[in-house]
């Protein structure tokens, strides 16, 4: 025999038996249709908030600051914040709470950050037009 017959000898006399196995499993008593149910939704849920943290940080990826385009601080989200130097959790929905904002400054004048906090990200933020 060639070996392409060989190959397709050996895949036909084991297929059968792989889906034996995977209809024990589907069929045993362990796994009635409520089970499944309830297991689907589970995964269904889990894959459904991978999904928003996937596109939560791909928008971040967009919005985060560099040299050449500064963090908008009307629009940025929380996590986009979070990303600035110094700027937490606190720091970040304290500056959302404040919007909107007409220039960087009123940071300080709002006293949404202290003078150090504000010198860290002042190079990295603007209030956009």
């Amino acid at each position: 025999m060639r070996a392409g017959t060989v190959t397709l000898a050996l895949m036909v006399s084991v297929l059968p038996i792989g889906f034996a196995g995977c209809n024990a499993c589907y069929n045993s008593p362990s796994s009635n249709p409520q089970q499944l149910r309830e297991q689907t939704a589970q995964a269904t849920a889990t894959l459904k908030d991978d999904a928003k943290a996937v596109g939560q940080g791909i928008r971040e990826g967009l919005t985060r600051p560099s040299p050449d385009k500064p963090l908008n601080l009307n629009s940025a989200s929380k996590g986009a914040l979070m990303s600035l130097p110094g700027v937490d959790d606190a720091a970040a929905d304290r500056i959302i709470a404040g919007r909107p904002y007409a220039s960087e400054h009123q940071l300080l004048d709002r006293h949404i950050v202290s003078r150090d906090e504000y010198n860290k990200i002042a190079d990295s933020v603007t209030v956009g037009k």
